[in-house]
């Protein structure tokens, strides 16, 4: 598995735990606002993170970790991701997955076999306008769909999370994506932050009256928790 960044401790990526979060390299997305850009578009010229590294550190601080979270990039795009995952949870470590919704098998796959404790899965936008964010060469929205019914009927814990760009998304647009995910347990909503480490610059987000709006708006769909989280 290609690791190319490390956070030995975080208290933000993995709800209510302690947690190490590993960056694989690589996305089939280029999102504009994403702010891991180095790992989308210069990932083959960063260092990797060894086997050994990774696992001598999360067995020093086994006492100390609750889980792992594992970001990117897109995690799925790894073929021996299910492997990494066995090893780490013969820690004795839970496991939360980051993902795009773009490889409905393999994620199907790690739940049946019970090696993810807590999936997050982005929502880019609408399903209409999707690749608008996603900016992808060629593109269908039907294995995100999947992904999202997969989830949405699974007995994991989960969440759904839309970074919010004023330019890219529109108030309207999330009464489509309140049907979509219609009954889903949490959906969270993160205000664009500027930083270095963006594709592209010069966004913005909405005031905190319109997400007032927003939240009301998406109170019409059953969904279990609808909140902001700021982005790191």
């Amino acid at each position: 598995m290609r690791i190319v960044g490390l956070m030995k401790t975080t208290l933000l990526d993995y709800p209510g735990k302690v947690a190490s979060t590993v960056f694989t390299g690589g996305c089939n997305f280029r999102c504009p606002y994403c702010h891991n850009g180095d790992l989308v578009l210069n990932s083959a010229e960063m260092e990797e993170y060894t086997h050994d590294e990774i696992f001598d550190h999360l067995r020093k601080r086994k006492g100390t970790l609750g889980g792992v979270a594992i970001t990117g990039g897109e995690p799925t795009l790894m073929q021996d991701l299910p492997e990494f995952i066995k090893e780490v949870k013969d820690l004795g470590l839970n496991v939360k997955l980051d993902t795009n919704g773009t490889n409905p098998s393999m994620l199907k796959g790690l739940i049946d076999e019970k090696l993810v404790d807590y999936v997050a899965m982005d929502i880019k936008q609408s399903r209409l306008k999707y690749n608008e964010v996603a900016c992808m060469k060629s593109f269908d929205i039907k294995p995100i769909e999947q992904s999202v019914e997969i989830l949405k009927t699974s007995n994991i814990d989960y969440e759904f999370r839309t970074t919010v760009a004023k330019e890219l998304i529109s108030i309207d647009d999330f009464k489509d994506i309140g049907e979509w995910i219609r009954g889903a347990k949490a959906y969270y909503l993160q205000p664009y932050k500027e930083s270095e480490q963006v594709i592209t610059k010069g966004f913005s987000t909405y005031s905190a009256s319109e997400f007032d709006d927003i939240k009301r708006l998406l109170g019409n769909y059953d969904i279990g928790n609808v909140s902001l989280r700021a982005m790191d």
